[in-house]
């Protein structure tokens, strides 16, 4: 019996049914679905011919471009896995990546080729470094050099619904980031299931300007691409409002996903600077990652006024866990939503695991046909999300009557700024090892721009001073920008909140610091 199809068959299908439509581009250069079908084969070729094998794990590091769609096609294509690293690491994070996922090649885009330079450094490992945009210095093979000397025949490589497609990395609460692995099967039936909620079809235009390096995106790429649709990616190395408005209007987009920061600041523009601006073509709104308020919704709804607006709860490892739907959204306000086609019911466990009743919190529990296939070579935290099928990513919830989930609590206590993950734990090491640092704890703050801004409440040793500016620049160089704090305060030791066994408790933290701004 035939399996699911994978990305790399359904994107043959459709250089075979559709060869001269648009298939996949950015704002500068377009490819047909033939185009991009034929690059993708000589792609997987030449990092064959490198001597990569099947399995082996390919590492991307670049700002969004269309090369990501390149790169995600050949390893369908040749039974590779894409391990996309975020553009906005520091070296030693980024080489952490690399060495876990003892990566066979690291395909770097010109622009961040001084990031890739430092990293190499401190590799264990020795991957084969491909750069594109540029020619490639001593040590670094081209991209286009390898495309053009190789056979644009698909590669004679056996791919099954059970090999792995993607390996993402996702911040711990504790140490290291985990590697999150998702099979050709489980990244298909996601794409069908989106695909269902979001009604697409051939017609659309998706315009994927969430990171590349992102689930959120991949997961729409991989969507909407599975339809036939044109998926097009917002080259900018960072978000610009104006612009993005006009990359709407200029690829006729009909969706995007966007966090409540980039509808915020788009919102924020002056109407002599997006009046004007068709985005009558937009459908298919998604808005995600943090909580979104009501005035908000209704002026993205006024602003785009043909199309639904949707929400959705998810993670790297569940992929979509609830979808609220654009008739919902003011009847449900604050729920993330119910179950997505295919889904079984989602269930809300005590500490002993048993079922609380509606409208009592508890641990989200999700079963779903396209959940992760568990941590990269971490079989103990694996075991640790699961119970029996139902798996979790540790947030607290509740269902109401009518079957909404609302989330009373994220992950661990995780920040979320201006759509990135920032999990506390990262934070206060980096800022723990400065020696004027007694103690430290990491709350998120409500921001009107980020959403959640990251804010570090420090213990000082005894004699020791520093200001929060210097603590701040202490993290340049040890964390990503979106992880740094933005903003420190100073606490005596014994004001420091803590539970019976000297647990910091981030939550009275930021009750605390949230009434004191009020």
């Amino acid at each position: 019996m035939s399996d699911v199809a994978s990305f790399g068959q359904t994107l043959a299908t459709h250089a075979r049914v559709a060869p001269e439509r648009i298939g996949a581009r950015d704002l500068s250069r377009a490819m047909t679905f033939r185009e991009w079908d034929r690059r993708a084969n000589r792609l997987v070729n030449a990092l064959l011919g490198l001597g990569l094998a099947k399995g082996d794990r390919v590492a991307v590091l670049a700002h969004n471009c269309v090369e990501w769609l390149e790169i995600y096609a050949a390893c369908a294509r040749g039974g590779l896995v894409a391990c996309p690293i975020n553009f906005r690491l520091v070296a030693p994070e980024a080489a952490f990546v690399v060495d876990d996922a003892e990566a066979a090649a690291v395909i770097v885009q010109d622009t961040l080729r001084p990031l890739a330079e430092e990293m190499r450094e401190g590799l264990s490992t020795s991957p084969r470094f491909v750069l594109f945009g540029a020619e490639p210095p001593a040590g670094w093979e081209g991209y286009e050099a390898l495309i053009g000397r190789a056979s644009d025949a698909p590669p004679d490589v056996a791919v099954g619904g059970d090999d792995p497609w993607t390996l993402m990395y996702t911040s711990g609460t504790t140490g290291n980031p985990k590697g999150v692995l998702r099979s050709h099967r489980k990244a298909a039936l996601l794409s069908m299931v989106t695909d269902i909620e979001l009604g697409a079809h051939r017609r659309d235009d998706a315009l994927l300007v969430m990171p590349m390096c992102h689930a959120n995106s991949v997961n729409f790429f991989g969507a909407f691409s599975q339809v036939g649709a044109t998926v097009s990616v917002y080259d900018r190395a960072s978000f610009d409002p104006e612009h993005c408005l006009r990359a709407m209007e200029e690829t006729g987009a009909t969706f995007t996903s966007l966090v409540p920061t980039h509808y915020i600041m788009m919102l924020g523009l002056a109407e002599a600077r997006r009046g004007g601006t068709d985005l009558g073509r937009m459908s298919k709104l998604m808005i995600s990652s943090a909580p979104a308020r009501e005035d908000t919704k209704r002026a993205v709804m006024e602003m785009f006024p043909n199309a639904g607006l949707f929400e959705l709860y998810g993670s790297s490892e569940s992929g979509w866990t609830t979808m609220l739907q654009p008739e919902e959204q003011f009847t449900k306000l604050g729920s993330v939503g119910r179950e997505c086609v295919g889904s079984r019911p989602i269930r809300i466990l005590d500490e002993q695991g048993e079922e609380v009743p509606d409208g009592q919190p508890g641990e989200l529990y999700q079963c779903t046909p396209y959940a992760f296939d568990g941590y990269w070579r971490r079989p103990d935290k694996t075991a640790e999300a699961f119970r029996g099928d139902w798996h979790t990513v540790g947030d607290m919830a509740l269902r109401d009557e009518d079957g909404f989930i609302r989330l009373i609590d994220r992950k661990k206590n995780m920040i979320i700024s201006g759509g990135e993950n920032v999990y506390p734990s990262e934070v206060e090491n980096a800022l723990g090892s400065n020696p004027a640092v007694q103690d430290v704890a990491v709350v998120g703050l409500p921001d009107e721009k980020w959403g959640e801004r990251v804010h570090a409440v420090v213990v000082l040793r005894r004699g020791a001073e520093a200001r929060g500016e210097e603590l701040m620049e202490w993290c340049r160089p040890r964390l990503a920008g979106f992880k740094r704090p933005r903003s420190v305060s100073f606490l005596a030791a014994e004001e420091m909140p803590r539970t019976a066994t000297g647990k910091v408790l981030h939550r009275v933290l930021r009750e605390r610091l949230g009434a004191a701004a009020e």
